[in-house]
């Protein structure tokens, strides 16, 4: 068999190896409803674009995140159709190929190192939380995964210009990733390589053309102004700075267990240090450069910003883990990995994103159930409930109504936000848990919840009396692993 046949068959092989267990252990979610993000942002633009060809979204406000995964995703629908099972499985084959990648770049980074560490860092990611949830999700940062580990993979490789290419995929799927082939240019700009590093000044042409598109198309350079701001003013608040920092450097190093991969690091790091070379140089200034940007900017610091750089850590740990002790070596790398697998069901005593573990799945569920008992037992009634349920209520394509709802949006479910909707706009109210905050977890801590409440806008949502007080009965609730949702109704629609 000649040898580009072969490398075929290789890679084709590898690609199977890590997509079959990652489609199989989200067969079971297929049908899921879209979450959060997914219905207020990225499917409304895919559908946008499907529908009427718009490249900048009208059905939802448009900000300056480029289109690239939902002109991937309007290529699916119109191969197979629209619908919820048929974008989960073109994220996964996405993910899937990312998982590929990442052994390639695992190969090329620990070439030197003993044993065979380039197939631990696949299967770590695979049993990692954030990558369980991200991998099926329609949204930005695992495709942006996929594309910065390619474009380093090529770049280490010395193929700049498939480098290049990969970078301007990148920036047009987030345009965050723009930080990547930054570091590429300055890398071969030490170098002197001169042409080799214009190259790069590609992906910054394509994310110009389409930050002039978006302006043309909204007056505004990111969308809209209160994106710019929630994500640009907001997080530059120099506490937030300090608070975020704190916060990525604890879930890459530590969360989830992977203080054992960080404990390996440390305990090998004289070692790990003799392996130092310019492929190691420039990936860690590709993971430095990326996480210096989500820590300074986007106001929800959430931790799938970090997606893109996730694996790198992995990497590491996975030599650190080869060059320990035998025995060593293999109960820190059995107790990383299940670490990691009950960190997908076990909710941390902080305020996390639901997006992050399992936590996504039963909140989906939650508001499935509610949406359905409001369809069957209140028809005609105006729901008044918090961003983006709103939208989960509109759009039966959204996966938890048959019909339109008609509903009243409040940004959260504060006192005064509630006062604040005139009474004769809704009928009921569906309140539901926004945020892991634990009572008996750090948010009862007094000095943490003060931190919270003046940096982060933390207000406990309205209770129980409080509604009664508005006119408003409970009529049914449902609670999920430490989640729940409400319904409450106007004491005139039971008399």
């Amino acid at each position: 068999m000649p040898r580009h046949g072969r490398s075929t068959l290789y890679l084709s092989i590898f690609f199977l190896l890590f997509a079959v267990p990652l489609f199989a252990i989200h067969f079971s979610l297929l049908n899921l409803p879209y979450f959060w993000d997914e219905l207020g942002q990225f499917i409304p633009t895919a559908l946008d674009l499907l529908r009427d060809g718009a490249w900048v979204a009208h059905s939802t406000l448009p900000n300056i995140h480029p289109p690239g995964v939902e002109a991937y995703l309007v290529l699916w629908y119109k191969l197979f159709g629209y619908s919820i099972p048929i974008t989960r499985v073109a994220m996964l084959a996405v993910a899937a190929s990312g998982l590929l990648i990442l052994f390639l770049l695992s190969i090329e980074l620990s070439r030197d190192a003993p044993g065979v560490p380039a197939f631990l860092p696949p299967f770590l990611m695979l049993a990692s939380p954030l990558f369980y949830t991200q991998s099926m999700m329609a949204q930005l940062d695992m495709p942006a995964m996929v594309f910065t580990l390619l474009a380093l993979l090529f770049f280490l490789r010395k193929r700049y210009g498939y480098a290049a290419l990969a970078c301007v995929a990148l920036v047009l799927t987030k345009e965050t990733g723009a930080v990547t082939p930054a570091v590429f240019f300055l890398v071969l700009i030490r170098r002197r390589q001169f042409r080799q590093a214009s190259f790069f000044l590609a992906a910054p042409a394509a994310l110009g053309v389409w930050l002039l598109i978006l302006h043309h198309a909204t007056g505004y350079w990111m969308g809209n102004p209160g994106f710019a701001h929630y994500n640009v003013g907001y997080s530059l608040n120099p506490v937030r700075i300090a608070v975020d920092a704190v916060r990525r450097l604890y879930y890459i190093f530590f969360a989830e267990f992977r203080w054992i991969g960080t404990l390996a690091i440390a305990l090998t790091a004289r070692r790990l240090w003799t392996y130092r070379s310019n492929t190691w140089i420039v990936t860690s200034f590709v993971f430095a450069a990326n996480l210096l940007l989500v820590t300074l900017f986007g106001g929800a610091a959430l931790e799938r910003y970090l997606l893109p750089i996730l694996p790198i850590y992995y990497i590491v740990a996975s030599i650190a883990l080869v060059l320990l002790p035998r025995w060593q070596s293999a109960a820190a790398g059995v107790g990383l990995f299940a670490g990691l697998v009950a960190s997908l069901f076990w909710n941390p005593p902080y305020p996390f994103p639901y997006e992050n573990n399992y936590a996504m799945v039963d909140f989906v569920r939650l508001q499935q159930i509610a949406a359905s008992y409001v369809e069957e037992n209140l028809p005609g009634s105006t729901v008044a409930t918090a961003w983006p349920y709103t939208a989960a209520l509109q759009h039966p394509e959204y996966g938890y109504v048959t019909r339109p709802m008609h509903v009243v949006e409040t940004n959260d479910f504060h006192e005064s936000s509630i006062r604040a909707i005139p009474v004769a706009q809704y009928d009921i109210l569906v309140e539901y848990t926004r945020t892991w905050a634990p009572q008996s977890g750090v948010i009862g801590i007094g000095w943490i919840r003060k931190l919270l409440e003046r940096f982060y806008n933390y207000e406990p949502p309205i209770s129980e009396q409080q509604c009664v007080a508005l006119g408003l009965i409970p009529t049914v609730a449902w609670q999920r692993r430490g989640q729940s949702i409400e319904i409450f109704q106007r004491k005139k629609l039971l008399q």
